[in-house]
């Protein structure tokens, strides 16, 4: 069901220029992709689904607690490092190819692209789309990434302070 195009209950589309918006949208989109990856995440990991083999030596993806904040308490401070460290380079290349190899999203481009070779679409299922069925997509993205920023947000909420959504098993 589509309720309509815009959806900015606290007018922050009336806040600064085209490039403020555009900005505003690629920051939506970047932190709903995040959200979908850990909501997704933290539900494997609550089902009990382990990679094989170690995660470091000594420690076995087994052996990792099985409710969310704990497992992440149980990786290491290198294991954190490693995947910010790698979450910046993206960050950064994604904001360089897009300079270069494309039109920036503060200058009339897409927000929310993708400009890291082989990250996002690998195998071409995109290429072959309309620009309507591409547009589509965005927007399927955005909402989809809207609920998961909820999902991960209740279940943070549940794991930090018990019984505080309603419903909501132990994380």
């Amino acid at each position: 069901i589509e309720f309509g195009k815009i959806w900015d209950p606290l007018g922050l589309s009336e806040l600064g220029s085209d490039e403020t918006i555009s900005w505003f949208r690629h920051a939506e989109v970047k932190h709903g992709r995040i959200a979908m990856a850990a909501f997704v995440g933290w539900w494997t990991v609550a089902s009990g689904v382990t990679f094989p083999g170690q995660l470091t030596y000594g420690t076995d993806f087994s052996s990792l607690p099985s409710k969310g904040l704990e497992a992440w308490d149980a990786v290491p401070g290198w294991g954190k490092a490693q995947m910010l460290l790698f979450a910046g380079l993206i960050e950064f290349h994604d904001e360089l190819f897009a300079s270069r190899r494309d039109t920036h999203y503060m200058k009339g481009g897409t927000p929310g692209k993708n400009h890291v070779p082989g990250l996002y679409d690998p195998l071409g299922f995109a290429k072959g789309k309309s620009p309507e069925a591409l547009a589509r997509g965005r927007d399927v993205e955005i909402k989809n990434g809207r609920l998961a920023m909820i999902g991960i947000a209740g279940l943070y909420a549940q794991a930090v302070i018990p019984g505080s959504v309603p419903l909501q098993p132990d994380c």
